[in-house]
């Protein structure tokens, strides 16, 4: 019986690498703003090496068997409701949890030990020793309890700090959404890591941010639209709180925008994910969930209904 091959378009060489010793694989390179190779006409699987654009609709009726989009990427609100019917949509969820936590401890002891008023007098010159604050001990809610919020967890507990978990539902260790309002007040750090969902948009409007105990800080390394920018200017300029930031909305953040100059602000360009070695991990969870869809099951990472 002859083994079934299917065809996968890929962005770059690292993809056409990890794939090629895929058991009913074919890899086929294209190039993003180039006409599609022939065997575009074959493909089943389209790992895009673009963001949605307004021309991604036009691609994607060049491609008449595709079946599935493997991301490289963990978010994937862009592409919710943009597809074919019966195209089906997988992320790259696990690839980058490692690197975006290290990111957020990265934000939290440099708020908390005061990295940048010592990179400043060190810019100046001046020796200006102070006492600090500590991440130790620290009562920290993390708002998403997937991979991202897990391996945040992880790390946060080996500081000595007191951890609690929420997610979209409750489960067994993980708190439901429905209960923030009782949890805001007593968590002297919140997290965001949770995606971009019409349930999200919006989380932290006034409302959350008046629940949080003075002095507290909040990090988002989510997306850009979970919270309400202005409210939060207006809980920054109140000097009330601070925040670290490796999203924004709008995003890029443009020049003239005051969270640039807001008080208590760490602001990052949305790097949280961006190390070395990034790429080579989005196609071990991407090339993960091909060989699932190969052999006739659904991928793991596969983005269900409402999203």
């Amino acid at each position: 019986m002859a083994i079934m091959t299917v065809t996968v378009l890929v962005p770059d060489d690292d993809g056409v690498v990890a794939l090629s010793e895929v058991a009913g694989v074919r890899p086929v390179r294209y190039t993003v703003g180039e006409p599609l190779p022939e065997e575009a006409a074959e493909a089943e699987v389209l790992i895009p090496g673009f963001a949605w654009s307004e021309d991604t609709p036009g691609l994607l009726e060049r491609l008449p068997r595709l079946k599935l989009i493997q991301l490289l990427s963990a978010g994937a609100e862009d592409w919710v409701g943009e597809l074919p019917p019966g195209v089906l949509l997988s992320t790259c969820r696990g690839a980058h949890g490692g690197s975006t936590a290290e990111w957020v401890m990265a934000v939290l002891l440099s708020t908390f030990r005061e990295l940048g008023r010592f990179a400043g007098a060190q810019r100046a010159g001046e020796w200006a020793p102070r006492s600090t604050d500590t991440l130790q001990g620290k009562r920290v809610l993390i708002v998403g309890a997937g991979d991202l919020g897990r391996q945040l967890r992880r790390k946060l507990e080996a500081f000595d700090t007191w951890v609690t978990m929420v997610g979209l539902t409750a489960r067994d260790g993980v708190h439901g959404v429905d209960e923030l309002p009782a949890l805001l007040p007593d968590s002297e750090v919140v997290v965001l890591m949770v995606p971009l969902t019409t349930r999200t948009r919006g989380m932290v409007d006034a409302a959350f941010l008046a629940a949080l105990p003075d002095g507290a800080v909040l990090v988002n390394a989510s997306r850009g639209p979970v919270v309400d920018t202005d409210a939060l200017l207006a809980a920054l300029r109140a000097e009330r709180i601070r925040a670290a930031l490796d999203v924004t909305d709008p995003e890029p953040l443009p020049a003239d925008h005051p969270l640039w100059t807001a008080p208590g602000l760490l602001l990052t360009p949305h790097v949280a994910g961006s190390v070395r070695g990034a790429r080579r991990r989005s196609y071990v969870v991407a090339v993960a969930e091909i060989e699932r869809y190969v052999q006739g099951e659904l991928p793991d990472n596969l983005v269900h209904g409402e999203y």
